[in-house]
């Protein structure tokens, strides 16, 4: 019986360090890719919503009404073919989710829009933060509903 539980306790032991060893060696690649080459794929004309006007890296128009609204967005890299691609895909979802906030509240756009991976500020006019994974993709974005 004694032998039996120590091969029972080794088979855990290895488990949980397959399991740990993983973790640690988890993908997570960063990319800088273009806002504008997101919002010009085909499917972003059904997601974006012309009306609400979104200024990234500095300040728009309007009053803010609400300051620092965040969103995180996460899409499965499955069936999207190419990390970028995972990217762009999880970037209009940020993207619309902060419109329809905008919307909720009466305003008119959301400016100062900057990535947020992490709650780690990265502004740019002309790029968005992704980092894509094994399985999943992510975008944070933080901005101000504005009106």
């Amino acid at each position: 019986m004694p032998g039996k539980i120590s091969i029972v306790c080794l088979t855990a032991l290895l488990a949980a360090a397959s399991v740990t060893s993983m973790q640690a060696h988890a993908r997570d690649t960063r990319y800088d890719l273009p806002i504008a080459q997101a919002l010009a794929a085909p499917e972003a004309a059904n997601i974006v919503d012309p009306s609400i006007k979104m200024t990234f890296g500095r300040s728009g128009p309007g009053q803010v009404i609400q300051a620092d609204a965040v969103t995180n967005k996460k899409t499965s890299r499955v069936g999207k073919g190419s990390d970028e691609k995972a990217c762009a895909w999880a970037f209009l979802s940020a993207y619309k989710q902060l419109q329809q906030r905008a919307r909720e509240l009466g305003g008119t756009g959301v400016s100062n829009i900057v990535s947020y991976y992490k709650k780690n500020v990265n502004s740019s006019t002309v790029n968005y933060e992704c980092h894509a994974g094994a399985f999943v993709t992510g975008v944070a974005l933080r901005g101000d509903i504005v009106r």
